[in-house]
């Protein structure tokens, strides 16, 4: 038996999202909580172009010294006007030390973190009916001042 083969993936767009100070909540019975705002950024690919629109947030949840779940809403907007609404779920994963480092926004290298995301995405526009109907996945890194995002079609 031959083992199965990976689906392809269709690179879609590179998302930098800007994000402003983390909101930290502290432990709250579920875990420890913070919520960072999402500020604005740009979507530039083959197949989305547009802008970050300045709502949203990314609400995390402190698994661990390592881990970080990642639930994070925004909209963005295309070049055509479309809106279109991302629910994007994900992981960060890194050291101890590397993540108490993007704890503090400060900068650490992006080898040493495993972040990766599903954004769903869905729009009322037409043209792009098409987001409902596709599986994403996306490779993320964070910096001080944003999340960079490449964002993929599962084929």
């Amino acid at each position: 038996m031959t083992p199965p083969s990976a689906p392809p993936l269709e690179f879609v767009a590179h998302l930098s999202i800007d994000v402003g100070a983390p909101i930290d909540l502290g432990d709250l019975p579920d875990g420890h909580r913070r919520v960072v705002p999402i500020l604005g950024g740009t979507v530039g690919g083959p197949r989305l172009r547009g802008r970050v629109l300045p709502a949203g947030a990314d609400h995390q949840y402190l698994r661990s010294e390592r881990v970080t779940e990642l639930d994070a809403r925004y909209v963005l907007e295309t070049e055509d006007d479309a809106r279109i609404a991302v629910h994007n779920i994900g992981l960060r994963v890194g050291s101890a030390v590397d993540v108490a480092a993007l704890l503090r926004d400060e900068p650490v290298d992006p080898g040493r973190i495993h972040f990766r995301t599903q954004p769903r995405l869905s729009s009322a526009h037409p043209a792009y009916a098409w987001l409902a109907e596709t599986l994403f996945v996306a490779t993320g890194q964070r910096t001080p001042a944003t999340v960079e995002l490449d964002v993929f079609a599962v084929g």
